[in-house]
């Protein structure tokens, strides 16, 4: 027994601790993923236009004064990578220097965050191998940008790889509520002109800091159809976004169950649909061709069909989920046929989920017909269910006071807007997607490309004492006292912005 035990001990510390070292040492190498066999490198550096308009070849990037960074880039895959992360560099670093702290934030042992690191790396260990070799290329060409502050995680590609996958992890750690989106979408005989118009409020809050740069990207691709989304610094998947079809992507979490293995990020899923799909059909295509780790629905808004659904998906099951009286709508759980008993299971977050969910409803069964600027209202609206009053920052409420975007969709029109600063309460700044794609790549002056005289203005909300009230207790850290998330030198730290 003696000899067994000893035996033991040696796996136990010598090794497994060996295993793992050569695991990790294996993911720090800065190694070119198979999907780069044959591709040559591109040339191209910076190149100062026009004040703040910076430009490598056709690709372009600027800051607007709405607050919002734009970029444009163009062509193969590879190319995409190399000169979008050339081009945000800055915001790349920054950004991840956020997720870092995150993590030291959440997880304070470093002898934890090693376990942890280990964990996550070796869940990951497949997910290269399920997602798109287009979409390994742009990483990698992104990850040429990454800054080697952070090799000690891993290699600038295996960081730049795995966050990707931050809105899954995020989702898993239900006990955060990290993730609590609403959205909806209405059209035909519910809307004023009878366009269809899609609403979201992306109500994934990682701090201040981490959704004070957002980047509307508009993406021209060697394949596929022209689109634009919104993203931070290093990410290529979609979260919310449209392309030149007039098909819209956005993605809520929903109910999951601690998976066993990686699959492919949902948000790459999202930006595969984008890419590619010009109807509800080819976006259903897509989705039931790849294996997700979490379960989400995808909102799918499309101006050919005159119509938006919800594709719920799980692992190994995706399904379609249609809505009545030309609208429907979406929060944090299945409506349709992946529906299980989530909802009566006395779950606080399925609470908190159904409450959005019937309020969205009851303010879109209302008499005021659908346009872009009540559907702004609704991502703005503060009580729960039945007009009733919540504490700030209440789940209950459509708008939390902490989305990283809102953002509203004319499908029809082809037009997006974007919420600027505080949260949803900033005025909406409208990209008409023709004009853009159209001059974006050639733009000489650092004007602004967005629509003034379609802007949405800012909420009056902001004028009131309740507003300064609600700001004042963001600074001093009693803003939701009990999430880390809001503490004065928690992850809502205001001296680093």
């Amino acid at each position: 027994m003696k000899k067994i035990l000893g035996v033991l001990a040696v796996i136990i510390f010598l090794v497994i601790p060996l295993i793992l070292a050569i695991f990790l040492a294996i993911n720090l190498r800065d190694t070119a993923p198979d999907a780069m066999d044959g591709i040559e490198d591109v040339t191209g550096e910076v190149e100062t236009i026009d004040g703040g308009l910076k430009g490598i070849k056709n690709n372009r990037f600027r800051f607007s004064e709405s607050g919002l960074y734009e970029l444009y880039v163009e062509g193969a895959p590879y190319e995409r990578g190399v000169y979008g992360g050339k081009l945000t560099k800055e915001l790349i670093r920054s950004q991840e220097s956020i997720f870092v702290d995150m993590i030291k934030k959440l997880v304070p042992s470093e002898t934890y965050r090693f376990f942890l690191k280990s964990v996550i790396y070796f869940f990951n260990r497949k997910t290269a191998s399920n997602i798109p070799t287009e979409n390994i290329q742009e990483i990698w060409g992104i990850s040429r940008s990454a800054s080697k502050d952070f090799d000690f995680i891993g290699s600038g590609y295996m960081r730049i790889l795995n966050y990707h996958a931050a809105h899954d992890i995020g989702h898993m750690l239900q006990n955060l509520n990290l993730v609590a989106c609403t959205a909806f979408a209405s059209w035909g005989e519910k809307t004023q002109d009878g366009d269809l118009i899609t609403g979201r409020n992306f109500d994934f809050y990682l701090g201040e800091r981490f959704a004070k740069d957002k980047i509307v990207e508009f993406v021209n691709p060697k394949d596929g159809i022209p689109f634009a989304m919104i993203v931070w610094g290093g990410m290529t998947g979609v979260v919310s976004g449209m392309n030149k079809s007039g098909l819209s992507v956005v993605i809520n979490a929903a109910e999951s169950e601690i998976p066993e293995e990686s699959a492919t990020p949902v948000t790459l899923v999202a930006r595969e649909i984008l890419q590619y799909a010009d109807d509800i059909a080819s976006a259903l295509r897509i989705a039931r061709s790849r294996e997700i780790f979490v379960s989400q629905n995808f909102l799918i808004s499309s101006a050919r069909d005159a119509k938006s659904v919800v594709i719920e998906k799980r692992p190994g099951e995706t399904e379609i989920f249609e809505g009545k009286d030309n609208y429907i709508s979406v929060t944090n759980h299945f409506q349709g046929l992946l529906k299980t008993n989530y909802l009566e299971s006395g779950s606080e977050l399925a609470e908190f989920s159904l409450g959005r969910l019937k309020r969205v409803n009851e303010l879109i069964e209302g008499p005021q017909k659908m346009s872009v600027n009540r559907t702004v209202e609704i991502l703005r609206d503060r009580s729960k269910f039945g007009g009733e009053e919540v504490e700030p920052g209440s789940e209950f409420a459509i708008n939390q006071f902490l989305a990283h975007h809102s953002i509203v969709f004319n499908n029809t029109k082809k037009i997006m807007y974007v919420s600027t600063s505080p949260w949803q309460l900033g005025k909406f700044v409208a990209y008409d997607l023709e004009k853009v794609f159209k001059t974006f790549p050639f733009k000489a002056k650092n004007d602004e490309i967005y629509d003034v005289e379609r802007m949405i203005p800012s909420d009056s909300f902001m004028e009131t004492e309740e507003f300064k009230k609600i700001m004042e207790s963001r600074y001093n850290g009693t803003f939701k006292s009990d999430d880390i998330r809001f503490s004065k030198d928690g992850l809502n730290k205001q001296d680093e912005e």
